[in-house]
């Protein structure tokens, strides 16, 4: 990922070093479960280094990375470094290391995950009772809170923190089943030893690699979240257009939204968030095309892997901070949203005309229909009150038209709705 987007703890767990590091941690942990290795030549093994560039050069030679670094970290052990990488095979150090990667790239992003999560329930509380507009196709529909609203965000946001939490879960396994994963030159006891070393669950049958469906499902639920943050990006990129200006990103001190107009202040963090989402979906897809590898190993999900898993986790984690920050600094323009309520000249009541029409003046269903929406359109096309309207309409007759127009109505369970976010924990 560009360093643009690159916050600096996720960063880190990605580098050339780190990658190295995950290598030299397992291959530790195997030499301290082999029966060969002497306490001497441990105690080698464990002090051995690698620079990035040694392997880099030494891999000029051998155009095999793990080749590489397994001769960089042998020479720098000593004779007791002929026991490194002894019985394994590449796939063995790769998988196992990059899970010990991805774990810790997941404990980033789920803390983040839930920090948007309760992020978003603080702010659906705070605007419980903030009356507006609910849009459907666009469309005024009928009134609700924009406390309600983002409540929506924030269960959404929950869910994708547990998905994301499983799905680094079942991809946190490593395995040491040596060449096509039969064991030969290791045992199931040995590999079991070393993964209980390193934490990891082991795979059930790794056939030389672990099975690509696990990082597929990872990437999946990562895209999944992408697009709850692009729903929510989205919603709020609507919000602040001109014509609506119910809700705007925060503004800092010294931001231009325009070398050319002084007057702008685009959304250019929601819009961010939005491209990045669009990123995401590609990385899930190319991790469903890594599923279906040759026989018992091939590398033709290696390269992609390089690009998509590291891309993927920064660029989750970079949004997941945005979210936040707009969230937590959003504008909010009450007063716009009360004005907005009057823009159809309460066409938006026309249901609660619609039920009153059946339940008191006992109009069979489409007729009530069909005079509600008469006289709603009637009140949007000449800007003249639906409750003025409906008060001269013989049909009308006999309406608590005070009731009928009542927008508290629409608002009644605000507080119990938002107040379920308490059952998921937010």
């Amino acid at each position: 990922m560009i360093p643009r987007y690159t916050r600096p703890e996720i960063g880190a767990v990605w580098t050339d070093d780190a990658k190295f590091e995950s290598w030299r941690e397992v291959e530790v942990a195997a030499c301290e479960e082999m029966d060969g290795p002497t306490e001497d030549d441990l105690v080698q093994i464990r002090k051995a280094t690698f620079t990035a560039e040694a392997v880099h050069e030494r891999e000029r030679i051998t155009d095999h990375d793990v080749a590489a670094f397994v001769d960089v970290l042998s020479a720098d052990a000593g004779p007791g470094g002929r026991w490194i990488h002894y019985g394994l095979t590449s796939s063995d150090v790769l998988d196992t290391a990059l899970a010990l990667q991805i774990r810790k790239a997941g404990e980033i992003l789920v803390t983040g995950a839930h920090e948007v999560a309760e992020t978003l329930a603080a702010k659906a509380r705070e605007h419980v009772h903030t009356v507006c507009v609910g849009r459907t196709h666009g469309v005024h529909a009928e009134p609700t809170t924009f406390g309600i609203k983002l409540a929506g965000f924030a269960f959404e946001a929950d869910r994708n923190a547990k998905r994301l939490q499983a799905a680094f879960a079942q991809v946190a396994v490593g395995a040491l089943s040596g060449a096509v994963g039969t064991y030969a030159a290791t045992s199931p006891e040995f590999e079991a030893r070393v993964l209980a070393r390193l934490g990891l669950q082991a795979e059930q049958m790794s056939t030389q690699v672990i099975p690509r469906d696990r990082h597929a499902e990872l990437l999946q639920a990562i895209s999944l979240a992408g697009a709850g943050l692009e729903r929510l990006a989205t919603e709020i990129r609507h919000l602040q257009r001109t014509e609506v200006r119910e809700a705007e990103e925060p503004f800092k001190k010294g931001q231009k939204g325009s070398s050319a107009m002084p007057h702008k202040r685009n959304p250019i963090t929601t819009e961010r968030i939005t491209g990045l989402a669009r990123v995401l979906r590609g990385y899930a897809q190319a991790g469903v095309e890594n599923v279906a590898l040759w026989h018992e190993r091939d590398i033709s999900h290696s390269g992609a892997e390089r690009v998509i898993l590291p891309d993927a986790t920064i660029a989750l984690d970079y949004m997941q901070s945005l979210a936040t920050r707009v969230v937590s600094g959003l504008v909010v323009h009450e007063d716009r949203m009360l004005e907005n309520l009057e823009l159809t000249s309460g066409a938006l009541f026309s249901q609660r005309l619609l039920l009153a029409l059946i339940e008191t003046n006992g109009l069979v269903r489409d007729e009530a229909y069909r005079t509600a929406q008469e006289l709603a359109q009637r009140a949007w096309d000449t800007r003249t009150p639906l409750k003025q309207l409906a008060a001269a309409d013989p049909r009308c007759e006999g309406l608590d038209l005070d009731v009928v127009f009542d927008p508290s109505f629409h608002t009644r369970y605000a507080d119990e709705i938002v107040g379920r976010l308490a059952t998921v924990g937010l």
